[in-house]
């Protein structure tokens, strides 16, 4: 069950307020590889090498280490290119920084293909998932199953879909499915481009939907990466989020110092970046459920 913001976890800040000291990152180490098959993924079905496994493993590893050694408020989306759950290091790195005092919130983007015992050694307080849901990779049945387990054991989490037409029906009967205080997200497909009669049918399932349907104009606009929220690559390497590639400083060198920067790009297309932007006014509809992707109760 989806629990409300505690005083260990994120507070519920309102656009405007300050977490003096807080800072978000996004975390996106070498690991690319997936044990699923998306059509619509370029990382499906992709095998790491046992040399990039070991590289991710210590890189991931070095950060867990940098963030464990803060003392500042710290906040942490894991966001790999391919499944993170599948590999121990990132369970462990999950369930260590999650008994951390000064982190707030330790999140991952997962397909949760992976058996859920060891979240019995993490602070769910803390801890939090943002599970998508892929059909044709697995079971529908399986995936219900997982996602009651989830709550049924406390854990903090939301769920998604890609909303492609194919999927529509199978969201539907989720939606129906899922417990009534569990948020069932939608991301517009990448490339496609809704009539108003889709997207109404996608809203009726997330009312969040509109702001997934079309890119944000987000050039010269005030955002909060790269100031409270940055992103950060397995070599410590600081960019304002995952779409501007421009480099900022090293996480490990002392070489960033955080500044706020209206946003460089034309578009913003993608929650965890238009979710930052100040004129979305996400901030106060995902109040103390920013990484994990959960709307506040109101």
């Amino acid at each position: 069950m989806n629990k409300p913001a505690s005083g260990r976890d994120l507070p519920v800040l309102r656009a405007g307020e300050q977490d003096p000291g807080h800072l978000t990152i996004l975390y996106r180490g070498p690991l690319s590889s997936c044990d699923y098959d998306c059509p619509y993924c370029p990382f499906a079905k992709r095998r790491d090498g046992t040399e990039q496994l070991r590289r991710d493993r210590t890189a991931l590893e070095r950060f867990a280490g940098w963030a464990a050694g803060r003392d500042h408020p710290l906040s942490v989306l894991f966001t790999p290119w391919g499944e993170g759950l599948v590999r121990s290091w990132y369970r462990r790195a999950m369930v260590e920084l999650s008994h951390l005092p000064h982190v707030r919130r330790v999140a991952i983007q997962t397909n949760f293909s992976c058996r859920p015992d060891w979240l019995a050694e993490a602070d769910l307080d803390t801890l939090a998932l943002w599970v998508t849901y892929h059909p044709g990779q697995v079971a529908y049945g399986r995936f219900l199953a997982r996602c009651r387990d989830l709550a049924g054991r406390g854990v903090r989490f939301s769920v998604g879909v890609v909303g492609l037409p194919e999927h529509l029906e199978q969201a539907r009967r989720l939606r129906d499915d899922l417990p009534a205080e569990v948020y069932l997200w939608v991301n517009a497909a990448e490339g496609h481009l809704y009539t108003d009669e889709e997207a109404a049918d996608w809203t009726r399932i997330d009312r969040l939907f509109p702001y997934s349907r079309t890119p944000h104009r987000s050039a010269g606009r005030p955002c909060r990466t790269g100031d409270t929220v940055i992103s950060v690559d397995g070599e410590g390497t600081v960019r304002r989020c995952h779409f501007v590639p421009a480099v900022l400083g090293n996480l490990y060198d002392g070489t960033f110092r955080p500044e706020a920067r209206p946003c460089p790009a034309a578009l913003c297309d993608c929650h965890i970046g238009y979710v930052h932007l100040e004129q979305t006014g996400l901030y106060d509809v995902f109040a103390g459920g920013i990484l994990e992707r959960i709307p506040h109760l109101t």
